[in-house]
Order: structure tokens, then sequence, then C-alpha cells
């Protein structure tokens, strides 16, 4: 029922009601009122309800049931779109939370307890989770490496001023499977050999010890070891 109409019958209602007990109490013949006395009346019965609304709790309760509720109403529709919201924005489906919980049991130093970090990233970029794991395993030293300690920097990506730092270890997670989807995976890069060529080349500048030689093996035992473990293959 609209607010507002049930408040506007209510006082029609009311004012009726007033003219009614007025002309009988009068002894008024309503019927043969002219329109200027009539107004008049009408005058003097709505000034009346207006005073007799503030002081009769009983018609007020009637008047305003649909206005006390409406706040609950809106109130309650409003939660229930913030939970759907919450909810859509930050939960992970059980198959990823599953694949987190093993991933766990293996990340180690800073990546402890970062297996939810890998399994959302995974998700979202559509990367076996394992794989980003275990690059960051290699890259870090299972979170051990000082890149990881003080940058939070797990992947061993690069910016214009050497190793890039993060935020947070989710942000380097999300930002090395941003980084593999669209500059390799979807480039035709499908293998961890492929991969390594262009992410860890050897003889690269930026590799005065060579430790671009290891990436390809370290990362493929690493990434073998996790999917055996853990099953996601």
């Amino acid at each position: 029922m609209n607010v507002g109409s049930l408040s506007t019958n209510w006082l029609l209602f009311k004012t009726m009601m007033d003219i009614s007990r007025i002309g009988q109490g009068n002894r008024t013949n309503l019927s043969g009122l002219n329109s200027g006395s009539f107004e008049l009346l009408l005058q003097q019965v709505l000034l009346q309800a207006e005073m007799n609304q503030q002081s009769n709790s009983g018609l007020d309760a009637l008047q305003f049931t649909g206005l006390n509720r409406l706040p609950s109403v809106i109130e309650t529709a409003t939660s229930q779109t913030k939970v759907l919201q919450t909810t859509n924005r930050t939960s992970l489906t059980d198959a990823a939370k599953n694949d987190g919980d093993k991933l766990d049991l293996y990340l180690k130093g800073v990546l402890q307890n970062t297996g939810h970090h890998f399994a959302e990233a995974g998700e979202k970029y559509q990367i076996n989770p394992a794989l980003l794991a275990a690059i960051s395993i290699h890259e870090t030293g299972n979170g051990t490496s000082n890149a990881a300690r003080f940058k939070y920097n797990v992947a061993g990506m690069m910016g214009k001023n050497g190793l890039k730092s993060y935020d947070s270890i989710r942000d380097s997670i999300f930002d090395m499977a941003r980084n593999l989807r669209q500059n390799y995976l979807d480039q035709g890069k499908q293998t961890i050999a492929q991969i390594g060529a262009k992410y860890a080349p050897i003889g690269a500048s930026n590799d005065p010890t060579q430790l671009n030689n290891h990436w390809v093996t370290g990362v493929q035992s690493q990434f073998h070891k996790l999917t055996g473990k853990t099953g996601l293959a």
C-alpha cells in the first residue's frame, strides 16, 4: 500500500466523520450549506483533526504504520544486495579453495598460507595454480629470498628500475599470473621450456650469475613435485 494514500485516506475519513459529528451536534443540515460555509466548516474540522492527531497515539499508529515499516524493508533489501555483492567479489569456488589448501602443505617462508592466492589467481587467469606456485618456489627459494621478504616480489618480475616492489604477496602473485596469461600463454607459449626462454633467457644482461640456466629445470622439478603430490595436473 502507498504510504501517502494511507495517510490521505485516513485524514479524509476522519474529516468526514468530524463534519458529520459537528453537523449532528449543531443540528445543521449539511446539504443546505453554501460553498463558503462548507469551506469554513471544513477548515475548522481540518484544524481540529490536526490537533487531535498530535494527542491521539492510536490514530498516529494507524497513520504511520506504512512509513515505519518502509525503512526496515529498504534496509533489508540493501543488506541482501551487499551480501550478494560481497560473496561474488571475494569467494572462491570450492575447487579453488581445495587447491589452495593442498598447496599450503608445501609453501614455506613468506609464501606460507598463500595457497588461496595462487588458486584465486589461477582461477581468474585460467592457469594451473601449481605452475604459479612452482615459479614462486623456484624464484624465491620457497619464500626465503630477499626479494620475497622485503619487496614481496615472489616471481622475479622486473620493472624499469630492476626488481618490482609490491604492497603484498597477493599483488605479486596476481601480477605474475596476468603477465603469464597476456604475454606467454595467449602468445602460444604453452610449455615451461617455451615460457622460460622468454621469462628467464639464458645469457641475459641482468643475470650475471647465470641463474637463468637453471630456470626451466628448476620450475619443471617444482611443478612435477606439486602436481604429483596434490593432483593439480
